[in-house]
């Protein structure tokens, strides 16, 4: 047998790439300078069919880089596009990362602080300005195709969730939403209510965590992983993660531990009865007991 392609297949793979090249997610790859990782890859086709994405991944993962598609789509069909994000700090953040790529001209800023060139295609604003805007019937608002909305998850927030829900429900229907969130735990069922209000949505998923989260615990002068990985079956390591042993062997000493002399001295003192309390009591004329 041989590894070549056949001509029908190597055909076949030519058509795949040509189709390929002429997307618009083929020039925007090329902008960085690493590969997409396949979720990316995943929400961005989904975008470019024109769907709403829910995208639900780790920190760190690279979730924005399909907000910044959304971007890209929107100067590429001359539309508008705003991304919002939940306080002015991130707002700042990504004001000076879009304005690197694409120039000041095309990029505003809308806080409570500050007002930049609000009429770019692409503005960054809290997302109680946008919820403002809507309300007000702002002439902004036309020719607007994405709304990106990062730390979605803020939805649950009891303060300030009525801002994202009011924005997701009143924003109009020829608007793409794009949600982000690295904590939302409902993924899923979150989707579901998104694709009711504001139509065809797809859910993107990535439990993959490319930056490791450790966490220890300082016991002493030492400090201590707080989980052990456990290698599976067959020396698999992908085995499930147990709290350290050592740990847990620190607390059951801690627990076993019988009092120090100076504590139980303390302890038999606030539990002994005043000299007037006990002849109250002897009397029978102490205060009543507290009802149980």
């Amino acid at each position: 047998m041989t590894d070549e392609l056949s001509p029908a297949e190597r055909y076949a793979a030519s058509r795949v790439r040509a189709a390929e090249q002429a997307t618009a997610l083929a020039p925007f790859r090329e902008m960085y300078d690493f590969e997409l990782d396949p979720f990316q890859i995943e929400a961005c086709k989904a975008l470019e069919s024109g769907k709403g994405v829910l995208v639900a991944a780790p920190t760190g993962s690279g979730k924005t880089i399909v907000g910044e598609f959304a971007v890209h789509l929107a100067l590429t069909q001359g539309r508008k596009c705003f991304y919002t994000t939940p306080i002015k700090a991130l707002s700042n953040q990504k004001y000076t990362d879009l304005v690197k790529r694409y120039g000041a001209d095309q990029v505003g800023l809308l806080t409570g602080d500050n007002s930049v060139n609000s009429e770019a295609p692409v503005v960054v604003m809290t997302t109680e300005v946008l919820r403002n805007m809507l309300y007000a019937g702002s002439q902004s608002l036309l020719g607007l195709g994405y709304v990106v909305m990062d730390e979605v998850h803020y939805l649950s927030d009891r303060f300030r969730g009525a801002v994202w829900e009011e924005v997701i429900i009143h924003l109009p229907e020829s608007v793409t939403l794009v949600s982000l969130s690295a904590t939302v735990s409902n993924a899923e069922e979150f989707g579901d209510w998104l694709d009711t209000v504001r139509g065809d949505t797809e859910v993107i998923v990535s439990e993959h965590r490319p930056v490791p989260l450790w966490q220890h615990v300082l016991a002493g002068r030492r400090m201590y992983d707080l989980f052990e990985e456990k290698s599976g079956q067959d020396g698999d390591q992908s085995g499930r993660r147990e709290v350290n042993p050592d740990l847990v062997r620190l607390a059951r000493m801690e627990n076993s531990r019988p009092p120090s002399a100076a504590t139980s001295a303390a302890a038999a003192t606030c539990a002994r009865p005043t000299g007037s309390a006990s002849a109250a009591s002897a009397a029978g004329s102490g205060p009543p007991a507290a009802p149980r």
